[in-house]
């Protein structure tokens, strides 16, 4: 009698697990549904921003930035799986914050707007269906994608403008302490061998973009103290002025000592590439600089 009790109960507990599976096929139907809607609201928005990202040197390093989110994700999936699934109602306002903010973003032509629609709706779309536990642990992740997103104009000039001037200050200073004599005009540097403009492209502000977003690549995947990470996302800034600022001074050697010509071209092209380069090896420096110190008295195994 015992038997026939006991085989009962377990006929009767294997439809839930089924059932379970089943349910967990249901949840990732929902995901796929809500992949596409996601893709079909945004697709023009997508399609406009990966145009920028190609069409525009100072936004290229968009395309490493969801791509190394999703790493993100993926590394930490265990960690992330694990966190409490709590749905909150809050989720839904941000939802409909997100869908607000695109139509205005549309409507008004705002491109920046459109874009950050996207990173709202996302951050709803996990709160309300996961929870403020859940959205903690993709927090990283989620808040990175801003960096693939470009300014918005008046903004973007706002910071050129002043990196011109700034580089043209340093260059204006240097120059004559290698026995180049230089007349500045704002952001005009007059060399007896020709003048030589500061312009946009050669602010900074590509080089200055770029770094820090590797900076904080380079941080999350060798560097577990987060105040190290923050603080070499913060010496990318100061490392890529002055790299920008060094790179000016050597055109204008070049300008005086060399080949006027020098100033554009391959050799400008190559001396962006090589300041560049130097900028990153100094952000390894700096981490290099963080590292703790081992003491020398002390045993190695």
């Amino acid at each position: 009698m015992l038997q026939v009790r006991v085989a009962s109960l377990a006929q009767s507990a294997s439809p839930p697990g089924r059932s379970s599976q089943s349910l967990a096929w249901l949840s990732w139907w929902q995901i796929i549904v809500l992949a596409l809607l996601v893709g079909w609201l945004y697709a023009s928005v997508l399609l406009h921003l990966g145009k920028q990202w190609v069409n525009d040197p100072n936004f290229s390093h968009g395309f490493f930035v969801p791509a190394f989110s999703l790493f993100v994700l993926w590394q930490e999936r265990a960690q992330i799986l694990r966190r409490t699934r709590r749905p909150s109602s809050w989720g839904l306002f941000i939802i409909v914050l997100a869908l607000a903010v695109i139509v205005v973003g549309v409507l008004g032509a705002e491109l920046f707007l459109s874009r950050v629609s996207l990173l709202l709706l996302i951050a709803g779309l996990v709160i309300f269906f996961c929870g403020w536990d859940f959205f903690r642990g993709v927090l990283f992740p989620w808040a990175i994608l801003i960096l693939m997103i470009p300014i918005p104009a008046i903004v973007f000039t706002q910071i050129t403008f002043p990196l011109q001037m700034l580089a043209s200050r340093v260059a204006a200073l240097l120059l004559p302490v290698a026995g180049v004599p230089v007349l500045r005009e704002g952001n005009v540097i007059y060399l007896p061998a020709m003048p030589l403009e500061i312009a946009e492209a050669c602010s900074g502000i590509r080089s200055l973009l770029s770094l820090t977003t590797l900076a904080i690549i380079y941080g999350y995947l060798v560097e577990r103290r987060l105040w190290v990470r923050i603080a070499l996302a913060i010496a990318s800034i100061p490392i890529a002025v002055a790299a920008n600022s060094l790179r000016i001074v050597g055109t204008g050697l070049l300008v005086q000592y060399w080949d006027p010509d020098k100033a554009e071209g391959f050799f400008h092209t190559f001396s962006g590439w090589l300041v560049f380069v130097v900028s990153l090896a100094m952000v390894f420096l700096v981490h290099r600089a963080f590292r703790p110190r081992r003491d020398p008295d002390e045993v190695q195994p």
